[in-house]
């Protein structure tokens, strides 16, 4: 049975993993004949966002303890992953996408990469494992790699922030997914999309059949 360890960025879309992208990624892992593991940075949140008003609050919280709410306490710090031991791995999305696993929604292009993800993302390369990456989490495949094929959907701003890192960005629509066969990686829109949540579940099914299909 195939092991796709799964990196999530918190919990919720203002501030960690966007909830529905993690769930229907691990489902759609379990209904394919996989296992997943999931895995979280153990460093502090960059803000804690209230989800009812969208005003930022006066708390800390830590990506590893929030995210153990997703994977219902089944989770292990990133810095413990071991490419070897995964078929692939897969980054749902999500605000803390680019807040905690990079600051690239503080910073833009000149975003910063937390250390534990870019470590994993490539070492999983040279292991030659595939690669899966949801919503935003795109970016950070280009902002390491550079020379990639990826897809965040239609947004202007972000494919030309992920060109400029010298990727090539493809446009796509709900539950599209795009492949770069250099570097086995399968990216796909989901709520960089004004999306509903079927579609979000076609997205993270085609990209876990590929990626299984790649591993």
């Amino acid at each position: 049975m195939k092991k796709i360890a799964v990196v999530l960025a918190g919990n919720g879309v203002y501030d960690g993993a966007e909830i529905h992208e993690a769930t229907l990624t691990l489902l759609a892992i379990a209904r394919h004949g996989a296992q997943y593991q999931c895995f979280a940075p153990d460093i502090n949140q960059a803000h804690v966002v209230n989800h009812l008003t969208g005003e930022e609050m006066r708390e800390t919280r830590n990506v590893l303890v929030e995210a153990a709410r997703i994977a219902r306490g089944n989770i292990k710090p990133l810095s413990g992953y071991n490419a070897p031991d995964f078929d692939a791995i897969i980054f749902p999305g999500g605000f803390g996408a680019a807040k905690n696993l990079c600051t690239f929604a503080f910073d833009g292009i000149n975003c910063k990469v937390n250390a534990d993800v870019e470590k994993a993302i490539r070492t999983t390369v040279v292991a030659e494992k595939p690669i899966g990456a949801l919503c935003i989490s795109p970016v950070l495949l280009a902002k390491i790699l550079v020379d990639v094929e990826v897809t965040i959907g239609n947004d202007k701003g972000t494919a030309g922030a992920i060109e400029s890192f010298g990727a090539t960005h493809v446009k796509t629509t709900h539950g599209e997914i795009v492949v770069d066969e250099k570097y086995k990686l399968v990216t796909t829109p989901c709520y960089m999309l004004d999306a509903t949540i079927d579609q979000i579940a076609d997205g993270a099914d085609n990209l876990v059949r590929k990626i299984l299909e790649l591993a």
